[in-house]
């Protein structure tokens, strides 16, 4: 019996010592790839206390990168600043719909700041959809912050690629992706203030929505429906000025665009939105 224990008792240490192994490798190279080697070398044997126990840093057998960078820029390892200001480039990665995630994409980047950037490469494979902006900055961005800003939209960082301290790749997974908009419910009445974007309201529930905009607004609509996965249905434009609209929402719109045919800058004051008409809830297939 003893002897039994004895070979389940080494037989389970090997298997820890081994899984151990595997996760110092995995999360020592990643880490080796978010900082210089005099950085890595230098503070080696501190990151292995901060990163104890290394298991908490292993998710679905892949480094959890987002908490990896967190705990680096806490302990001063990791510097996301540049000494002077250059061309920072950023890649976006996803398996799911790709106009759906530049859209999400967009929206997250202007949450954060940056609002000057220029794309320089978009690409959709069997692989999936790349798309590689660039922009000058004086600092990367920082990886806890989008991942922050992107869960809003449902969506979360599968990984983290830095090639070099101005070359990062993002992995997404948009795999329960919605637009982190507001959505509209019977009953309340929503305010929309001067905006020099577009806006854009999640109408799922909802059959009917009432637009009423300000007499000091020149507004000439430019409504465009949308299903859940941002695929365009239809799109309504008047050239001439209204007050008032009633749109009625089909089965399968999700979301709605509103906007100017012409300039926004038309739109001086608010414009209110009334839904109406509680949309009966779909069977799940």
């Amino acid at each position: 019996m003893v002897k039994i224990f004895l070979v389940l008792f080494l037989s389970f240490s090997s298997f820890v010592y081994a899984q151990d192994l595997q996760d110092d490798d995995i999360l020592f190279q990643k880490i080796k790839t978010f900082v210089s080697p005099k950085v890595f070398k230098k503070d080696r044997a501190y990151m292995e206390i901060l990163f104890s126990p290394k298991q908490d840093y292993i998710k679905n057998k892949r480094v959890d990168s987002v908490k990896v960078i967190k705990t680096l820029k806490e302990n001063g390892i990791l510097n996301l600043f540049f000494k002077k200001p250059k061309e920072l480039n950023i890649s976006f990665k996803t398996s799911g719909n790709s106009l759906f995630f530049v859209k999400i994409m967009s929206d997250t980047l202007r949450n954060i700041g940056y609002y000057r950037y220029v794309t320089k490469e978009s690409n959709l494979d069997e692989k999936g959809f790349t798309w590689k902006i660039s922009l000058i900055s004086e600092y990367a961005a920082d990886p806890v912050v989008l991942s922050k800003e992107l869960q809003k939209s449902s969506c979360s960082i599968v990984d983290i690629i830095r090639k070099s301290p101005t070359d990062w790749t993002y992995v997404i997974n948009m795999k329960n992706a919605r637009l982190n908009t507001k959505a509209l419910h019977v009953g309340e009445k929503i305010k929309l203030k001067r905006s020099l974007y577009a806006y854009w309201i999640d109408v799922s529930n909802i059959e009917k929505l009432k637009i009423t905009s300000s007499y000091r607004n020149s507004w000439y609509p430019y409504i465009a429906y949308y299903d859940k996965s941002l695929k365009l249905l239809r799109v309504i434009k008047k050239d001439k000025k209204r007050s008032n609209i009633i749109l009625n929402m089909k089965e399968n719109t999700y979301y709605l665009k509103i906007s100017d045919i012409y300039t926004l800058k038309n739109i001086k004051d608010s414009i209110v939105l009334t839904p109406i008409g509680q949309r009966l809830a779909q069977p799940i297939e």
